[in-house]
């Protein structure tokens, strides 16, 4: 694992198409978000793509908050990443297997700014939990989806 980079991964019994369109559309992030937070979309596009800008509705430590995130990597049914004022961002990486299904890998990517702060706030142990409750949750909707 490259250092200040959380991730962790998953099997999918389901195309990389179905799960990519989960994942890709804002509107149903607060239907697999593990860590809590994600209460809702503000605005943005039904399905985002490179350079897309989508609003969240949030909550954390029990205040809520609005936050503007930006598509920074993408790759169709492959790869998307997002941030937001932060310098960190979350991706999503889909590979189908030749046995079939699909490896899902969340990755929470600290390396950018102040990896320290990160660190301090005990944002790496608490992102890894958030991220294998998400990967559990995204898993049940896209074979759900599928049945």
């Amino acid at each position: 694992m490259a250092k200040h980079k959380v991730a962790r991964s998953v099997v999918v019994d389901a195309p990389a198409k179905r799960i990519f369109d989960i994942v890709a559309s804002p509107a149903l992030h607060s239907e697999f978000d593990g860590s809590g937070t994600v209460r809702g979309t503000h605005f943005g596009p039904d399905r985002l793509e490179r350079g897309s800008e989508f609003g969240m509705d949030m909550r954390m430590f029990g205040v809520g908050y609005r936050i503007t995130n930006r598509v920074v990597e993408y790759e169709e049914d492959r790869l998307i990443a997002w941030r937001h004022g932060g310098p960190h961002r979350w991706r999503y990486e889909l590979r189908e297997l030749p046995e079939g299904g699909t490896r899902v890998t969340e990755t929470f990517d600290y390396s950018r700014g102040l990896p320290a702060f990160y660190v301090l706030m005990g944002m790496p142990a608490k992102n890894g939990r958030s991220i294998e409750r998400t990967l559990e949750r995204l898993k049940a909707a896209a074979e759900r989806d599928g049945a």
